[in-house]
């Protein structure tokens, strides 16, 4: 069986622990696995432009011993001249692994469901699994362990870092806390799925309006941008809005005096957080941006290793 990411709990907690393991090995052995000897190729396709994404899995892919062809907006048929389906059927016959950064999560659905190679999702509006990947990544070099630490993500909670926050967050057996003001929380199909993940690693969620509920105490304080890619026109509205869920000096006091700082970048110092938080001593950004590639090639090498072990299975 044909292996896919396209949220995160598409891994089970033992399988996400399972790649972060690899993930570490990796990091400290980086040119250790070559499951895209060949070379063979992998697909990255860009509906939205990228930095840290594009980069990420182009130097990875070339590490794992593959070649990345990178498909930048409006360079192929698909979705205009020929549809997913198709193109996911053509793909699958020359390329070991599909990677699209997208925009609706209906379509990593339909090309999945049509493809015989791992599909991955490299950001949609709805998610952004393999960020999360790479955070807890950076939170295990930080704390040993994912499990039982609070994860508080403050700012613009009905994004897709919010939503992926929650279910791989839970999935790692933390705690995470989401704050965002009304009218910006998660979906509650999201929220049904990580109580019920939760369930399983004793993890638990928390979602709320009030930020110092949820920086209390915290081990890890994460936000984003409060202005994502299309909404550029609600700029001065949302800074009004998310104004209060900025990330100071005086919201790192809130939580532990070990905690970490996180954010996906880019960011937009003086706003979602301030220039002291990001340029300070809590602040492991930079680790998290590197952990970007060492999260993806786990990943990739999980899924082609245990979709080639299903077929052969068959």
């Amino acid at each position: 069986m044909t292996r896919h990411f396209l949220v995160d709990t598409d891994l089970s907690p033992d399988e996400q622990k399972t790649v972060l393991d690899l993930a570490e090995r990796m990091k400290a052995d980086r040119w250790s696995e070559k499951p895209l000897a060949g070379p063979q190729s992998v697909a990255v396709i860009f509906d939205k432009t990228s930095t840290r994404t594009r980069f990420s899995f182009g130097v990875g892919i070339s590490d794992l011993g593959g070649n990345p062809l990178i498909v930048n907006p409006g360079e192929s048929q698909l979705g205009h001249k020929e549809s997913i389906a198709d193109t996911a059927h053509v793909l699958s016959r020359m390329v070991s692994t599909i990677v699209w950064r997208t925009f609706e999560q209906a379509g990593l659905e339909e090309m999945a469901e049509n493809s015989t190679v791992p599909v991955i999702n490299a950001l949609s509006d709805d998610y952004h699994p393999c960020q999360i990947l790479a955070d807890l990544l950076t939170v295990r070099e930080s704390f040993g362990r994912t499990e039982g630490l609070t994860l508080a993500y403050v700012g613009d909670a009905a994004n897709n870092m919010a939503h992926s926050y929650l279910l791989g967050g839970v999935t790692a057996g933390m705690n995470v806390r989401i704050a965002g003001p009304k009218g910006y929380l998660p979906r509650e199909d999201i929220l049904v799925s990580a109580r019920s993940r939760a369930e399983e690693t004793g993890g638990s969620v928390l979602v709320t309006e009030d930020v110092d509920a949820a920086l209390d105490g915290a081990d890890v304080v994460v936000t984003d941008t409060w202005i994502s890619m299309g909404q550029e026109d609600e700029t001065e509205q949302r800074r009004k809005i998310f104004a209060p869920y900025g990330v100071t000096g005086e919201s790192m006091a809130k939580a532990k005096d070990s905690a970490i700082f996180m954010h996906c970048l880019p960011a937009f110092r003086g706003f979602e957080v301030t220039s002291e938080v990001i340029d300070g001593p809590s602040s492991v950004v930079w680790d998290e941006a590197e952990n970007r590639l060492h999260a993806q090639k786990a990943l990739m090498t999980w899924l082609l290793e245990t979709s080639r072990a299903g077929k052969e299975r068959r």
